[in-house]
């Protein structure tokens, strides 16, 4: 599928990068956010952004994102065991 993203003409300099450098970089993010938020797997965002799930994980690192999410509870229950 393809989307079709209408940004101003200067976003791209003011940002230094070419469209397509832009793209990738925004599915990367977006990937990022929902395996932050818990919406999706990290082989799923791994899917989204493009790239391998090491290579996703590694970008985790770079946006300061934990590469194991587990609530409270989880670790509670775990614990308990």
């Amino acid at each position: 599928m393809k989307l079709i993203l209408e940004l101003p003409d200067n976003a791209f300099s003011s940002l230094r990068q070419a469209p397509a450098e832009f793209g990738c970089e925004l599915r990367l993010a977006a990937s990022v956010k929902w395996y932050e938020l818990g919406k999706i797997s990290q082989a799923k965002a791994a899917e989204i952004a493009g790239i391998s799930r090491a290579a996703f994980i590694d970008a985790l690192r770079d946006y300061r994102v934990p590469a194991i999410q587990v609530t409270e509870a989880q670790l509670e229950s775990e614990i308990a065991l």
